[in-house]
């Protein structure tokens, strides 16, 4: 593992009970920063805490990130335990299962939206704040590959992350003079336990679109994070970084 220096950095990661959050968590930790863990699931964040202990400082939130209150609190406790933020990874996200547009149920597709393009929304309402008061802040985007070329079958998946790489680009350019970076990243699919929201067939699909024939590696998203999380990263902002096996054709 390449060395990355996060030193005195607090990062809060969304869903970072499990995932490609959990797996940024470890390396931010072994470089150096500080983590918070925000999650819905409390149990799960408890055993997150216990397994990473050991590698530094982590705190845990149980947060619903739809909900404006339930963030604001959530920020709050971190500045409260960590003295300041640094970095935030909105890394939390849904699938709400395949279909056809139009068998869609609309409350699934809702919370699709709510829950990957609201959440990064209010997650950067209440922490941009933060960042500017330190002068220096990082944000990361976890967006997906499908939010560039639309999942057939995954409409409110594939529109949710387009929607949060816009959100990135925007926000971007209005923060692109106060020393606060926000980049996307857009995976191919990894093989976590969302794949437990999907069909057989839709993962297939996807692995069929990798020239590299195999799925991501959490720890290898988690290499990216951590590189745009730091000071090396320094001349892009508003930008979205591949990694997708050589799936991404632009």
């Amino acid at each position: 593992m390449n060395v990355l220096d996060l030193s005195g950095r607090v990062a809060i990661l969304t869903g970072g009970a499990r995932g490609i959050g959990y797996a940024a968590a470890q390396r931010m930790l072994a470089s150096g920063a500080r983590v918070a863990l925000w999650d819905i699931d409390a149990a799960r964040l408890t055993e997150a805490a216990g397994t990473l202990a050991g590698l530094g400082t982590v705190t845990t939130h149980v947060v619903e990130l739809t909900d404006e209150a339930s963030v604001h609190a959530a920020t709050a406790a971190v500045v409260a335990a960590h003295g300041k933020i640094d970095i935030l990874v909105n890394n939390a996200g849904i699938t709400g299962g395949n279909g056809k547009l139009w068998e869609l149920d609309s409350e699934t597709w809702r919370r699709v939206l709510d829950v990957n393009l609201v959440g990064p929304f209010l997650t950067c309402k209440a922490v941009v704040p933060e960042l500017l008061n330190n002068g220096w802040g990082r944000i990361v985007n976890v967006a997906s590959i499908a939010g560039k070329e639309g999942n057939p079958n995954a409409s409110h998946y594939s529109a949710s992350k387009a929607g949060l790489i816009g959100l990135t680009k925007s926000l971007a350019k209005e923060l692109a003079t106060s020393n606060v970076l926000v980049n996307a990243i857009t995976p191919a699919a990894a093989k976590t336990e969302i794949f437990s929201q999907m069909k057989q067939e839709h993962i297939d699909f996807m692995l069929s679109k990798i020239p590299m024939n195999r799925f991501l590696a959490v720890e290898e998203a988690a290499a990216l994070i951590g590189w745009l999380s730091s000071a090396d990263c320094a001349f892009s902002t508003g930008a979205v970084f591949d990694i997708s096996g050589g799936r991404a054709t632009y």
